[in-house]
Protein backbone atom coordinates (compact mmCIF):
# COMPACT_ATOMS: atom_id res chain seq x y z
CA UNK A 1 0.00 0.00 0.00
CA UNK A 2 1.35 3.33 -0.77
CA UNK A 3 0.91 6.65 1.63
CA UNK A 4 -1.65 8.46 -0.83
CA UNK A 5 -3.36 4.50 -0.49
CA UNK A 6 -3.51 4.88 2.76
CA UNK A 7 -4.61 8.31 3.28
CA UNK A 8 -7.60 7.95 1.11
CA UNK A 9 -8.04 4.46 3.19
CA UNK A 10 -8.08 6.61 6.53
CA UNK A 11 -10.79 8.28 5.23
CA UNK A 12 -13.03 5.52 4.87
CA UNK A 13 -12.89 3.28 8.00
CA UNK A 14 -15.74 1.82 9.19
CA UNK A 15 -15.67 2.35 12.88
CA UNK A 16 -13.77 5.63 14.36
CA UNK A 17 -10.44 5.58 16.04
CA UNK A 18 -9.64 6.33 19.64
CA UNK A 19 -8.87 9.75 19.71
CA UNK A 20 -5.29 8.73 21.02
CA UNK A 21 -5.20 6.75 17.21
CA UNK A 22 -6.61 9.78 15.65
CA UNK A 23 -4.04 12.17 17.13
CA UNK A 24 -1.34 9.22 16.07
CA UNK A 25 -2.38 9.43 12.50
CA UNK A 26 -2.98 12.94 11.99
CA UNK A 27 0.90 13.62 13.65
CA UNK A 28 2.45 11.13 11.20
CA UNK A 29 0.33 12.43 8.11
CA UNK A 30 1.28 16.05 8.87
CA UNK A 31 5.10 14.44 10.14
CA UNK A 32 5.49 12.68 6.40
CA UNK A 33 4.09 15.68 4.38
CA UNK A 34 5.07 18.50 6.01
CA UNK A 35 8.42 17.96 8.30
CA UNK A 36 8.87 18.98 11.78
CA UNK A 37 6.28 20.61 13.56
CA UNK A 38 6.62 24.44 13.09
CA UNK A 39 4.55 27.58 14.25
CA UNK A 40 3.18 29.02 17.59
CA UNK A 41 1.47 26.03 19.72
CA UNK A 42 -2.41 26.90 19.94
CA UNK A 43 -3.73 28.34 23.17
CA UNK A 44 -6.73 29.48 25.04
CA UNK A 45 -9.43 27.13 25.04
CA UNK A 46 -8.34 25.79 21.25
CA UNK A 47 -8.02 22.02 23.00
CA UNK A 48 -8.29 20.17 19.97
CA UNK A 49 -5.84 22.70 18.14
CA UNK A 50 -3.30 21.94 21.20
CA UNK A 51 -3.87 18.16 21.14
CA UNK A 52 -3.32 17.84 17.31
CA UNK A 53 0.19 19.91 17.72
CA UNK A 54 1.37 18.21 20.80
CA UNK A 55 0.96 15.05 18.78
CA UNK A 56 3.18 16.18 16.08
CA UNK A 57 5.85 17.61 18.41
CA UNK A 58 6.06 14.17 19.97
CA UNK A 59 7.80 13.19 16.45
CA UNK A 60 9.59 16.41 15.69
CA UNK A 61 12.63 14.86 13.73
CA UNK A 62 10.85 11.94 12.85
CA UNK A 63 12.36 11.49 8.73
CA UNK A 64 9.22 11.99 6.49
CA UNK A 65 9.64 8.48 4.40
CA UNK A 66 9.47 6.94 8.59
CA UNK A 67 6.45 8.57 8.86
CA UNK A 68 4.80 7.64 5.86
CA UNK A 69 5.42 3.71 6.55
CA UNK A 70 4.23 3.98 10.16
CA UNK A 71 1.06 5.59 8.68
CA UNK A 72 0.96 3.03 6.33
CA UNK A 73 0.93 0.43 9.11
CA UNK A 74 -1.31 2.08 11.57
CA UNK A 75 -3.58 2.36 8.71
CA UNK A 76 -3.43 -1.33 7.81
CA UNK A 77 -3.84 -2.30 10.99
CA UNK A 78 -7.47 0.01 11.65
CA UNK A 79 -8.31 -1.99 8.33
Amino acid sequence: MTFEEAVAKSQTLTERPSNDILLKLYALFKQASEGDVSGEKPGGFDFKGAAKYDAWAKIKGQEPDSAKSEYISLVESLL
